[in-house]
């Protein structure tokens, strides 16, 4: 099922999407909540999907499917190529960061280039939303921790990142989490590791390649995350991003007003941001 947080008439709710039509979930709250209750709501929603309706899709505004994670973790140096081109040696740990909850963005708004800063990159990135959550969760039952997967643009502030050795800061100025456009439920989802992923700035491909390349796979994550908390419904993990970000081209291209960045995963659908100088 592919479920969506969205805005029409100044309302905004849950819905399913069902082809090029979105039907609303009437369940009160937000994503966060449907999740939480995920196990009751289910067979309702599956009949809803059945019977149709709703309205078009093209008439609603998408925004983040969760619009305010407990959490937002990302991890770094998590593809080999990715790990190449930044001159790095591949990380004996995983090596994690965080999101600002503040950075999060509709998958397609614009993403702000903040002002005195000229280094904003893209990282495509499969984002895992956990569902049932829980701590000292094990690889082996980590699948059933999480209720799907969307598209996230882990977009980076490169000046900012390495000014300091925690990276968060960089990782967080407003606008550079965009996800979406929905979630996909892990159950129609299959294998989150047989995924083609790709991101193109104004239609020209810089990163292809696939999550079966992750060096620390999606159940590992889970594992190693909730050791020392405890997972929440909501909480959004980004999985790592492959090589060609543009900070290890030759020369190096960072994005500039007016770019469009699109990030595009396998049965997940796409996300398309256009930068903008901060307002």
């Amino acid at each position: 099922m592919k479920l969506a947080t969205y805005t029409l008439d100044g309302r905004t709710g849950t819905g399913i999407v069902v082809e090029d039509r979105i039907i609303d979930t009437g369940v009160p709250g937000t994503m966060i909540d449907l999740i939480r209750e995920w196990d009751t709501l289910k067979p309702g929603l599956e009949a809803k999907a059945a019977a149709g309706g709703g309205v078009p899709l093209a008439s609603v505004r998408l925004e983040a499917p969760v619009q305010r994670p407990g959490k937002i973790w990302a991890i770094g140096l998590n593809f080999a190529d990715h790990i190449a081109e930044s001159n790095m040696t591949t990380p004996e740990r995983q090596v994690w960061f965080t999101k600002a909850q503040t950075s999060v963005n509709a998958p397609f708004a614009e993403i702000e280039i903040a002002k005195g800063t000229m280094t904003a990159d893209y990282e495509v990135e499969l984002v895992a939303v956990i569902g049932k959550g829980g701590k000292h969760v094990s690889a082996e039952g980590a699948s059933a921790a999480i209720f799907g997967y969307c598209v996230g643009n882990d977009v980076t502030e490169r000046m900012w990142q390495h000014a300091s050795p925690q990276w968060s800061l960089g990782k967080s100025f407003d606008t550079h989490a965009p996800m979406g456009p929905w979630i996909v439920t892990a159950d129609e989802v299959g294998d989150p590791h047989a995924l083609g992923l790709r991101c193109l700035v104004n239609g020209e491909m810089r990163q292809n390649s696939s999550t079966a390349n992750l060096v620390f796979n999606i159940w590992q994550q889970v594992e190693h995350l909730s050791v020392g908390m405890t997972l929440e419904p909501g909480d959004c993990l980004f999985t790592g991003t492959p090589g060609g970000v543009g900070a290890a081209m030759d020369p190096r291209q960072f994005l500039k007003a007016g770019d469009v960045v699109r990030c595009e995963i396998d049965g997940l659908g796409h996300i398309e941001g256009t930068m903008i100088a901060e307002r």
